[in-house]
């Protein structure tokens, strides 16, 4: 059978239903609600860097049968799978590392399938043989494929794509009824602090948590000042616009849970959630006071409290930070795949991996060893 692929300008010109059809787990940063709304905000596409190039492949009806959220980048921000120095290596032999293409949920290190396929595991070969020859047949560097799902990684190994790996900070949902069952699982040195820590982020404050309609255009004027705040300090320019939030409240609010702290009944804080299948990805904070503790509380504690209540398997809490250990969060290794049209620097990419790989094999080994739970 013959397979043809195309690229779209945009998720956005894809039927919904169409594409959210191929997802399967439904996570929610593979949606057409919020690919297509990071294009209608204008935090991709136009000077952004982030070129939407869906690529799809059909079946005999003309309806997507797979799919890759993939971009065409000009430099590597909003990635969290850092490869500047890859740039760099490639620029000094005298090739062009950008643009280069991204298959990703933009600005969003949280993990979820990239070969969407609704099942149709035989339709994964076909797709990256696609990327592959966007890449050959436009000059480009490289496809580089973040934060996989665990079980797609197998497919990217099979098609011979580099793989490397890196660590995040997971809290994983071990059966527990309330936030003391889960306290009952550490060390009690660690579960006084633990106890400690939120009551002093508590004190003066009321939390709400909010989802849905309950999430109002007050509440997210509130919480873009939050953000600007923030991205302005890591990134030095926040990658969402304003409108991105309230197309957010517009089109995905049941997905979103909303954590505010309130000093006299305003918000003076407030940490971002998004809820999947079976997981509860932390994604924004930002603050307007110093407070101790109260970035944990928020981003950490109220995201444990609120999996616990819906059943969730685990909290993922974004790129970096080993703070999150204290906390109860484990390191897990995330997944990305690579492809390097180029043979040579791909065997100098692919060697380079051999070592960084065995780096945070150790550094997951040792991390390891500090978690608060009691041992044995």
């Amino acid at each position: 059978m013959t397979l043809t692929a195309r690229v779209e300008g945009a998720v956005g010109n894809i039927p919904a239903a169409d594409w959210d059809r191929l997802i399967g787990d439904g996570n929610p940063f593979m949606s057409h609600a919020f690919l297509s709304l990071l294009e209608e905000s204008g935090s991709v596409g136009g000077r952004s860097g982030w070129t939407p190039l869906p690529l799809l492949i059909d079946d005999a009806d003309g309806r997507p049968a797979a799919a890759l959220p993939a971009y065409l980048k000009q430099h590597s921000q909003g990635e969290y799978v850092f490869d500047h120095a890859w740039a760099d290596a490639w620029q000094r032999a005298g090739g062009d590392y950008y643009p280069k293409l991204q298959i990703a949920a933009p600005f969003t290190p949280a993990t979820g399938p990239r070969l969407l396929c609704a099942g149709r595991l035989d339709l994964a070969l076909p797709l990256l043989r696609a990327a592959e020859a966007l890449v050959d047949q436009n000059g480009l560097s490289s496809a580089h494929a973040t934060f996989l799902a665990p079980e797609q990684v197998p497919l990217f190994e099979e098609a011979g794509w580099l793989l490397r790996s890196d660590l995040q900070f997971h809290w994983e949902n071990r059966g527990y009824a309330t936030f003391d069952d889960f306290l009952g699982a550490l060390s009690s040195a660690k579960r006084k602090n633990l106890r400690k820590e939120r009551a002093a982020a508590q004190a003066g404050v009321e939390i709400v948590t909010l989802t849905g309609a309950a999430i109002t255009a007050d509440h997210w004027d509130a919480f873009w000042v939050f953000y600007q705040d923030t991205g302005a300090r890591k990134w030095g320019r926040p990658y969402l616009t304003r409108a991105a939030f309230d197309l957010i409240g517009q089109t995905m609010a049941d997905k979103v849970l909303l954590v505010l702290a309130l000093e006299d009944g305003e918000p003076v804080a407030g940490a971002l959630n998004f809820i999947g299948r079976d997981t509860l990805y932390g994604r924004y904070w930002g603050a307007v006071v110093e407070k101790p503790f109260l970035h944990f509380e928020l981003c950490y504690y109220q995201a444990i409290d609120a999996a616990i209540a819906m059943g969730l398997r685990r909290v993922e809490a974004g790129a970096q930070g080993q703070h999150k250990l204290a906390r109860g969060y484990e390191p897990v290794q995330t997944w990305s795949a690579h492809y390097i049209a180029d043979r040579g620097f791909r065997a100098a990419v692919a060697e380079f991996l051999v070592r960084e790989r065995a780096g945070i094999e150790q550094g997951q080994f040792e991390l390891a060893g500090h978690t608060p739970y009691r041992k044995g």
